[in-house]
């Protein structure tokens, strides 16, 4: 298959989504469009379900034909036929043929905002907190609102599997808004071939539970449950549901992006434990041990509050030298925060910037020191440039894992690290933006599991190669893949300028005040002399 886009799918419906725009902030349209588009899908489903009930009813060979009208009224008026399908019965002024109708009354936006309340109050634990009560208060007129209504009555939708192209649409949409916000799209979107490549590396199973503590909008959870066979179309239906085995559980701090999280599992037929909060400051999964932690946190981030993290933190049993962390660079506390939620036997998979790779931060790379000597850092890998939206900037791939030992049907190989140099790979499928192609995928993915599973692959030079921990070691514990690959002597120029500079000025500022510490130092035993 060649190499495509993520964003690929019914362009004209981005395009009068867009044109319908008019007053509101480009960053702030994809909250009142997603959730009409959300809503759609809540109202398709129960009609699909609906019609499926009724040729149920009236097929003789069928379990629920009773030949009887009064009795096939209530089936298809009970409530529970359809939850337990994970389809809900929307109240009558909630229903799309309702707001349908309704799309070019003046006060159509108090109608969608009073949708949006029936059903939260209708469903308090699957849907509360999800749907959004702001079209009234917004600059879209009227014209503008019946304009996205009409947009998903489109016949494509009415066709059979007209809710599965929903939830693809939804993801499109998603992935748009990601592109045209660029760098800030990056707070909820990663790029689909990147996620991908996350999934296919850990190789989710049936009875894993899935941690994301920077979930977004959900992709890493959607693409865990495709890699399972989980999100399907039933055979000869028109529903989407998940059979996955696998349990989820996130964090997020963005409440509005933890909206669009809730949709999507319930576009894609999923369900999980998704929580608010800041994952690093407020752990609302205290107590969780997952299988997988799959992640991909915000980059370099200054400020984030580090001290307001307990020095007896338990996860900081491992890095920052046993001392506390600083506010420079949150890089290697999620780190921390994603060991600590791993579940004996368990792997981590994450995005990181390129720098924590070879900082010499004294707490990051004490960190770095821990981790290799630890036997906890399994691969890395390093990607190209222009894969996110918005930014040249390349990152990498790091994997920890607790299986390291020859457990869990693994190998042993606690002693070395799979170094994969994949600079090289992907396609420019615009002037923008690249991606990883299927063929690279999988030649990734299956360079890692033959790694985990069975003995140790040749080296490829410039592409891969395990390496021993005494050669880490050796190279001051730098995690570059080309220094380790061949592709070159040493590899920290392919950091960007715009992450690297932060990182010295940063470095440079902690030899500062190790000077100044230095000079107390011999002032005080001076003075201590005379």
């Amino acid at each position: 298959m060649p190499a495509q886009a993520d964003i690929n799918f019914e362009k004209e419906l981005w395009e009068t989504a867009v044109t319908l725009r008019g007053t509101v902030a480009p960053a702030d349209y994809k909250h009142f469009v997603l959730p009409l588009l959300f809503l759609r899908y809540l109202s398709l489903r129960y009609e699909e379900h609906h019609r499926q009930l009724e040729l149920l009813l009236a097929d003789p060979k069928s379990v629920y034909y009773t030949g009887d009208p009064a009795i096939d009224r209530e089936i298809l008026e009970d409530p529970g036929e359809y939850m337990r399908a994970n389809v809900f019965v929307l109240p009558e002024e909630a229903t799309w043929d309702y707001l349908r109708q309704q799309a070019r009354a003046g006060d159509i936006k108090l109608k969608l905002d009073n949708a949006m309340r029936l059903l939260e109050e209708a469903y308090p634990e699957k849907l509360g907190g999800v749907l959004p009560r702001i079209y009234a208060a917004s600059n879209l007129s009227v014209d503008q609102t019946a304009g996205l209504i009409s947009l998903f009555s489109k016949e494509i939708f009415a066709a059979r599997n007209g809710a599965d192209l929903l939830g693809r649409t939804y993801e499109y949409f998603i992935s748009n808004f990601a592109s045209t916000e660029g760098n800030r799209g990056g707070e909820f979107f990663t790029p689909s071939s990147i996620v991908r490549l996350l999934v296919e590396m850990l190789e989710p199973t049936e009875g894993h539970k899935i941690f994301d503590p920077a979930n977004g909008s959900g992709g890493m959870f959607v693409q865990s449950a495709r890699f399972t066979g989980g999100v399907e179309t039933i055979p000869g239906g028109n529903s989407t549901v998940s059979h996955s085995g696998l349990s989820f559980y996130g964090q997020e701090r963005i409440e509005n992006t933890l909206r669009l999280c809730r949709m999507n599992l319930i576009l894609h037929g999923l369900d999980g434990d998704i929580r608010l909060g800041d994952s690093l400051l407020n752990d609302n999964h205290p107590a969780l041990k997952a299988d997988i932690v799959i992640a991909n946190p915000p980059f370099n981030l200054r400020g984030w509050g580090a001290s307001k993290i307990d020095g007896k933190d338990q996860r900081l049993r491992i890095g920052y030298g046993r001392g506390q962390p600083t506010d420079s660079n949150a890089n290697y506390m999620w780190m921390m925060h994603f060991l600590h939620h791993l579940a004996d036997g368990g792997s981590a998979g994450y995005v990181m910037a390129n720098g924590a790779m070879t900082t010499n931060t004294n707490e990051e790379k004490a960190t770095r020191q821990a981790l290799v000597d630890g036997g906890l850092v399994d691969c890395i890998a390093q990607l190209p440039d222009k894969l996110f939206f918005g930014t040249g900037i390349p990152c990498c791939l790091w994997f920890l894992s607790r299986n390291r030992r020859g457990s869990h049907g693994y190998r042993y190989r606690a002693e070395e690290i799979l170094f994969v140099d994949a600079r090289q790979l992907g396609q420019m499928v615009n002037r923008r933006q690249r991606v990883l192609t299927d063929d690279d995928i999988r030649r990734i993915a299956d360079l890692y599991r033959r790694y985990k599973r069975y003995d140790i692959p040749e080296d490829e030079p410039g592409f891969c190669k395990v390496v021993t921990l005494d050669a880490v070691q050796a190279h001051d514990y730098k995690l570059t893949p080309g220094i380790y690959v061949g592709s070159q002597a040493d590899d920290e120029e392919s950091e960007a300028y715009a992450e690297k500079m932060p990182r010295l000025v940063e470095e440079l500022r902690a030899l500062f005040a190790r000077s100044d510490e230095l000079q107390a130092q011999i002032l005080a035993d001076l003075e201590a002399l005379s």
